[in-house]
């Protein structure tokens, strides 16, 4: 059932989810990195942007993107994390459950979402990435067809830890 959903890990080599859910304040904390903003560095070098809701869409506009002539209606990521050196733009979503609920559907609707971040991001050339993180109810065996469909579609899944390397961040020695 986990397929690419894994947890566990170390700070060292990813961003731990169970105490945080915040990728800013998560690699913060990592050896070697530091955050300027919105604006993460490792050993001092620029090595990703972090947007987390609107300011997504600051970044399409200091780069004259009108996203209204790509997309008929705002996406707001919990974060969106630009990798500067894969040029590649990874939005993660977070979703932790106590009790059943409407999330159920929403991780159904990452191809879709997936697709019109893609739209955002083409005049950029900006390759996209839909990855969702999840608490351990979704380890229930009830969300089995829910999370093959998540990789069916070409999006990916972790379970309260994201590794550094999947983002392509560098990992501290």
């Amino acid at each position: 059932m986990i397929s690419n959903g894994k947890g566990g890990g170390n700070t060292l080599t990813g961003l731990n989810f169970e105490k945080g859910r915040d990728i800013v304040s998560l690699i913060r904390k990592i050896k070697n990195y530091s955050v300027r903003g919105n604006i993460i560095f490792y050993e001092k070098k620029e090595v990703a942007r972090s947007f987390k809701k609107h300011r997504l869409y600051d970044f399409l506009k200091e780069n004259k993107i009108d996203f209204k002539k790509l997309i008929s209606k705002k996406l707001l990521p919990d974060e969106a994390v630009y990798i500067i050196h894969n040029n590649t733009l990874f939005v993660v979503e977070m979703k932790f459950q106590r009790v059943a609920g409407s999330v159920d559907e929403k991780l159904q609707t990452c191809d879709f979402k997936k697709k019109q971040y893609k739209k955002l991001m083409a005049p950029l050339n900006i390759e996209v990435e839909y990855i969702y993180i999840l608490n351990d109810w979704f380890k229930k065996p009830e969300y089995k067809d829910t999370l093959d469909y998540v990789i069916s579609v070409g999006c990916q899944y972790y379970f309260n830890y994201l590794p550094l390397h999947k983002l392509g961040l560098p990992i501290p020695v």
